[in-house]
């Protein structure tokens, strides 16, 4: 562990895709899925990547190729598509509940920011997350999703809070980005080779972090 311990932090904001949950295997079902609803072969390495860290329609520009009729084929065969069908393949990461409610004794407001869409509610819904963040936005939310700051604008504006006040915890450099673009300390949860100011390989080790 590293970084910079002693922050007075007010809000703790987290990604979803490999920070709450490991989705990998989620995600890839779904974009394979729709692969082969086009006749495409599935997903290369590269595009397993971006899908984790991208909106569902910036994964398929990129898989499928802006405007071709591949994507316009894959953006109508998303809307047949069932997103909770895919939800029971997220795994939940360890002692994230116990986190958050150790947050909560602390007074800490617990956000997440998420470039997910549509299937957030499901989500929030199936792992009863509802009762464990005060606030969530999503990619429907905002104007520019990440690594746009406006995400995280919305969360400061909405807790009243400074950037000194808040903390984001991702996994990808669209996450960092997200970070800096706004001026709001980075924390890298199980990615050490992600500049940050702290690095997590549990979500318990937030705690060597605040004071």
């Amino acid at each position: 562990m590293d970084g910079r311990q002693g922050q007075k932090i007010r809000c703790v904001i987290y990604d979803c895709d490999g920070v709450l949950f490991d989705s990998f295997e989620a995600n890839t079902r779904l974009y394979n899925d729709l692969c082969v609803s086009v006749g495409r072969e599935p997903l290369r390495t590269e595009e397993m990547e971006y899908v984790h860290s991208h909106t569902v329609y910036e994964a398929i520009h990129f898989i499928f190729g802006y405007g071709d009729d591949l994507e316009k084929k894959a953006l109508e065969a998303l809307k047949q598509i069932d997103l909770r069908n895919y939800i029971g393949y997220l795994k939940m990461e360890p002692h994230l509940f116990e986190a958050l409610h150790r947050l909560k004794e602390r007074g800490i407001f617990r956000a997440i920011n998420t470039n997910r869409t549509t299937s957030m509610p499901y989500i929030m819904e199936r792992f009863s997350l509802w009762s464990v963040f005060e606030m969530v936005v999503t990619a429907l939310d905002v104007k520019h999703p990440k690594p746009h700051p406006e995400s995280i604008e919305k969360i400061l504006l909405n807790f009243n809070l400074g950037k000194g006040e808040v903390v984001f915890i991702g996994d990808s450099d669209v996450d960092r980005q997200t970070a800096r673009s706004s001026g709001i300390l980075f924390i890298a949860y199980k990615n050490g080779a992600l500049e940050a100011d702290f690095h997590l390989e549990d979500h318990l080790d937030l705690f060597y972090f605040l004071t």
